[in-house]
């Protein structure tokens, strides 16, 4: 992990940030129903953290190698611009996303919990890691978080982020006026 002052300068240039979804968005637990569905549980902190980070005018998507019609609807009603699942090759939905955005690596904060997320992480200019991330994980990240996945990793992140670049008080403002 970097120090605060590199940390603050590799989150001040992001304006996107993408994410995996189990172990991130989620707590990385997956429950198969009878029907055959999964069903998943997502923070509504992190979702108003995304909804934040959109006012800003960033944008955000999530690269997971799973199908699940949940993290569709999660993703829609939060106004993700990019989803990608069922990815084999994690590596190459981002550079796919990147060439859709109009974005380079040195705009890109990704967030990751394991072994298939550090190639994403190697290549992000901000490379997080939640608090419960593998070891192999936290060793390429810039940030870890003090929350772990599913429980507000994303919103910590995304707090920093906007911290970085001057946008969070002037966003929470009208939450904190009488």
């Amino acid at each position: 992990m970097e120090e605060q002052r590199s940390v603050e300068q590799r989150a001040a240039r992001v304006t996107l940030l993408l994410m995996d979804c189990d172990g991130v968005l989620t707590d990385g637990r997956i429950w198969i129903l009878e029907s055959g569905e999964d069903q998943k549980c997502f923070n509504t902190r992190d979702g108003l953290g995304l909804d934040l980070l959109h006012r800003a005018g960033l944008r955000s998507g999530i690269i997971s190698g799973r199908e699940s019609s949940a993290v569709l609807r999660r993703s829609q009603s939060l106004g993700m611009s990019f989803v990608r699942q069922g990815c084999e090759n994690k590596l190459a939905a981002f550079e796919e996303i990147l060439g859709e955005a109009g974005v380079s690596e040195s705009e890109v904060a990704f967030i990751g919990d394991d072994l298939n997320d550090v190639p994403l992480m190697r290549r992000s200019e901000f490379a997080v890691a939640v608090a419960d991330a593998v070891s192999e994980a936290k060793v390429y990240a810039h940030f870890i978080t003090t929350a772990s996945g599913g429980n507000g990793a994303v919103r910590e992140t995304v707090e920093l982020i906007l911290k970085a670049q001057d946008r969070w008080s002037d966003l929470i403002r009208p939450y904190l006026i009488d």
